[in-house]
């Protein structure tokens, strides 16, 4: 089977919301079609997808401010881990944030995801102790 790593379209909202779900990610309040398409027409370049016959099987959100890039929001389909696409995803997310001019990445990963945190121990991210996240909405 072979995999496409793409950017998202307005079109793809609904699959990459099937595919959050699919793959238990954590729900927040900005999980519905609404939300991904203001994030698709603000930044074209934001949202990355992988596909496989026609089906999204992974995404990462590569966000970037002016300031510092932001990982979020890999997946990647159940049946489709362990074949390499979440270091793909995050590879692309890297060059996409790098072109972009950041030169700082953060990850936002769900601390209690034991799969998400290994897979990102694993990475050759490091981990950042000395920091809290708050969050407002």
């Amino acid at each position: 089977m072979t995999t496409t790593i793409r950017l998202a379209e307005v079109d793809d909202a609904r699959s990459v919301l099937a595919l959050w779900h699919d793959a238990e990610i954590e729900p927040s309040h900005t999980d519905d079609v609404k939300s991904l398409v203001q994030l698709i027409e603000h930044d074209p370049k934001a949202l990355i997808v992988a596909e496989a016959d026609g089906r999204i099987v992974g995404s990462v959100v590569a966000a970037w401010d002016g300031w510092r890039g932001s990982i979020y929001r890999l997946a990647i389909a159940p049946r489709d881990r362990r074949r390499g696409l979440g270091r793909r995803l995050v590879r692309e997310a890297e060059e996409r944030l790098a072109e972009a001019g950041a030169t700082r990445l953060q990850a936002v990963v769900v601390e209690s995801d034991l799969q998400a945190t290994g897979f990102w121990r694993a990475s050759g991210w490091e981990q950042q102790i000395e920091r809290l996240r708050f969050v407002k909405g």
